[in-house]
């Protein structure tokens, strides 16, 4: 069986780089495994490779290759993936290679099993303590990381040191870890039968200085640093002075590290040792699932927001639902003297409710593209919690986002063309609302997808996308999704009109001056703090995930969490809705969408704070591309919270008026 190699990745850069960039052993033939378009967006790059075993046999100092000669060109392209923190990624099985590590409670003393996916390329001695570390930045250090980020976009330091990178490759010793130690876990399907199953692929990255006697002999290698008596069993040892300037003796048992340095020849080595495990072959990716720390403030944060959410939520609630129903009763048991003389307040406006808005087209598109990002939400999520999205289906999270994208777009063309009808637009222009509604939000995305696949290309980045994917996407867009918006628009077409529930006058009234607390600015920032009061813990796990190249699968929590936004969404923005109508502003459409969308703005500058606090990236390009996305993100967020809001008000304020006698 064979080891399969994946793209390096590296928290410090979110570049990944195919494995073969770097001077590895590399097979006769480079076959590239199957990719799926989730795969080839998310950056794996998957190859065949030299590492191999038997199943049941351990192998003791395997060599794989000795390489050429280090040029320095390759040196320090080996030092600079170094200094990156990259991490190399494996496969075997369909599992992801992992360096094991014990977490003791300190409570219970009871020792828990976590995984950390790939290993480190190699490390760097250079007097201070190993980085690599992905916790927090602590409050208070939050300047000095935004002007260390700062210095470094502008080529005058990096987020460290303060030092250049040229500086940091001169300064130190570096070593790649050649030498790896798989331990494969087996469980027993069938003991009768003497079969097993892998459920584990566990990796102990080491360097080691090989040693061999005479000429290489590249079929029928000898290393004297592999014997019996000076097998490989700690990091490296340097044999350098201690404290109070005495010599550590050196380890017989031990060998000197393999620096990196031009002309180094470096031997490629691992060993294979298969061990018996109780974890079931279902229950094998669960160790994968388990979060680093933190576990406990998680679901505990969560329900505890949750809960606040709901109480919230149920409190606004009935106090409009009770309010609503008093004014209604009064307003009916009115004759038509006393209406004339006592109509005030949100009745007072039925003549003008619902007048077309301010660019109608805007709107209508703007809830087409709402309406299809939500069905697109909620159908994944659907899925990914009944359990279809398995994490050993690498891409199939991102495939099938946007396979579902391109079918939702009947959704779009069928609510942005209703939008239309109910704005009054004319018969004959629904075919150029539906070509708006097609381009519109899938031109916004691809073209900002574009521009920083070309930032992936010159960074020489294995997460950009090559050619022939673009094209696959252009043709999900073109093939697909428009001839179904359009689809969509001519059924909304072919139904009859919307009509309001009230007439609209001829002559609008004029808005009468507003309190600053009803003004569009405060309405609109105000009420898009209770859906991402909903989900900002959430979104902290939902970052990691994405940008510390971490497993996310509580989808269960994620599903109630994003209901309960919605929710909070709807309510928030009916009640702000009732206050304007109240204060006999009627110009209610724009500003239902801002007030509950307007959370994707929190959602920004909370992604804009989790880059600064707990991301390492210190170049100008990762940095752009992660305030790109992030960006792209909150706006599609802001369409769904935006439309959610939207149709909670036009639900409302055609139930409102409807319910009461108007002559």
């Amino acid at each position: 069986m064979n080891f399969k190699v994946n793209s390096l990745t590296s928290d410090k850069t979110a570049l990944p780089v195919e494995y073969y960039k770097l001077p590895f052993c590399q097979p006769p033939r480079i076959r590239s495994s199957a990719e799926n378009l989730g795969e080839v967006l998310r950056g794996d790059r998957i190859f065949n490779s030299l590492y191999q075993m038997q199943t049941g046999l351990d192998e003791n100092c395997k060599v794989v290759c000795r390489g050429a000669p280090l040029t320095k060109a390759q040196a320090r392209m080996l030092k600079r993936f170094i200094d990156d923190e990259y991490r190399v990624n494996m496969i075997l099985d369909n599992l992801p290679a992992a360096v094991r590590t014990e977490r003791v409670d300190p409570e219970t003393g009871e020792s828990d099993a976590l995984y950390e996916r790939g290993f480190p390329v190699g490390f760097k001695d250079d007097g201070s303590p190993l980085a690599g570390s992905h916790s927090a930045v602590p409050g208070g250090a939050f300047g000095g990381a935004l002007a260390a980020k700062a210095a470094s976009w502008f080529g005058t330091g990096s987020a460290s040191s303060g030092t250049s990178a040229k500086t940091r490759l001169d300064r130190g010793t570096f070593y790649v870890n050649n030498h790896l130690r798989f331990t494969v876990l087996l469980h027993r399907a069938d003991a009768a039968a003497g079969t097993s199953r892998i459920v584990g692929f566990e990796v102990d990255p080491v360097s080691v200085r090989h040693d061999f006697n005479g000429a290489w002999n590249e079929r029928d290698p000898k290393l004297s640093s592999c014997s019996s008596l000076n097998h490989p069993s700690v990091l490296f040892d340097t044999n350098e002075g201690s404290e109070g300037g005495s010599v550590k003796p050196r380890d017989p048992r031990t060998v000197p590290p393999q620096k990196v340095e031009e002309g180094a020849s470096v031997v490629f080595t691992y060993d294979v040792a298969f061990r018996e495990s109780p974890v079931a072959w279902a229950s094998r990716w669960d160790v994968y699932l388990k979060m680093a720390d933190g576990a406990g403030v998680h679901w505990f944060s969560v329900v505890n927001s949750c809960l606040v959410v709901l109480f919230l939520s149920a409190m606004v609630a009935m106090i409009l639902v009770r309010a609503l129903k008093r004014d209604i009763s009064e307003y009916n048991a009115l004759d038509a003297v006393e209406e004339a003389a006592e109509e005030s307040g949100w009745k007072l406006v039925h003549g003008d409710v619902f007048r077309a808005p301010r660019a109608p087209r805007r709107l209508a598109i703007l809830v087409g593209a709402g309406t299809q990002l939500l069905a697109v939400l909620v159908v994944v999520m659907v899925f990914a919690v009944l359990g279809f999205l398995s994490p050993a289906n690498r891409g199939g999270l991102m495939t099938a986002a946007l396979t579902l994208f391109a079918l939702a777009g009947f959704l779009n063309g069928y609510a942005s063309a209703r939008m239309g009808a109910l704005f009054g637009f004319a018969s004959d222009e629904w075919q150029r609302n539906a070509l708006a509604a097609a381009l519109f939000a899938p031109g916004v995305a691809f073209s900002v997808f574009f521009a920083l696949n070309l930032l992936a290309w010159e960074e020489r980045s294995a997460g950009a996308a090559p050619f022939t994917t673009l094209l696959s996407i252009c043709a999900l867009w073109f093939l697909v999704n428009v001839p179904l918006v359009f689809l969509g628009a001519r059924v909304a077409r072919s139904r009859e009109a919307p009509e309001h529930p009230v007439r609209t006058n001829k002559i609008p009234r004029r808005v009468p001056p507003q309190p600053w607390y009803l003004r569009g600015a405060f309405t609109a920032l105000a009420g898009g703090v209770l859906p991402f009061a909903a989900v900002f813990i959430e979104l902290f796990f939902i970052l990691s995930s994405m940008w510390h190249h971490q497993v996310y699968y509580v989808f269960g929590i994620l599903f109630i969490v994003t209901f309960i936004a919605l929710v909070t969404c709807a309510e928030t923005a009916v009640v702000l809705c009732y206050f304007q109508l109240c204060g006999e502003d009627y110009e209610w459409w724009w500003r239902a969408c801002a007030n509950s969308g307007s959370s994707a703005l929190y959602v920004f500058l909370y992604s804009a704070w989790y880059f600064f606090a707990n991301l390492e990236i210190s170049r100008a390009v990762p940095s752009i591309m992660y305030f790109a996305y992030m960006a792209l993100v909150s706006a599609g967020f802001a369409a769904v919270t935006g439309t959610v809001g939207f149709l909670a008000c036009l639900a409302f304020c055609r139930a409102v008026y409807g319910s009461v006698k108007i002559d």
